[in-house]
C-alpha cells in the first residue's frame, strides 16, 4: 500500500539533512562559529574575500577603525612620485 513508501522515505529524508546539520558542527570547531557566509552571488564572495584580506575573521562586523591607515612615508613617497 501507500505507506510503504513511508520508511524509505525517511532514510532518504535523513540523509540529506544529515550534511546540512554537521556543517554547523564542523564550521563551530574550525572557525570557532557556527555562521557561514552566502556565496552565491560574484559581491558576496567579493566582500568575504575583502574582509578576510582585511580583518583576518571575515564573520565580525568591521568598521572603517579596523581597515589600517597608511603610512605617512608611502604617502610622502607617492607626493614625490606624483611631482
Amino acid at each position: 500500500m501507500w505507506f510503504e513508501i513511508i520508511p524509505g522515505a525517511a532514510i532518504i529524508t535523513v540523509a540529506l539533512s544529515v550534511p546540512i546539520y554537521a556543517m554547523y558542527g564542523l564550521q563551530k570547531l574550525t572557525m570557532g562559529n557556527a555562521y557561514r557566509r552566502n556565496m552565491d552571488e560574484r559581491f558576496s564572495r567579493v566582500m568575504y574575500q575583502r574582509d578576510f584580506r582585511l580583518t583576518n575573521n571575515p564573520y565580525i562586523m568591521n568598521g572603517l577603525d579596523e581597515v589600517p591607515d597608511e603610512d605617512q612615508n608611502e604617502q610622502k613617497n607617492n607626493q614625490g612620485a606624483n611631482n
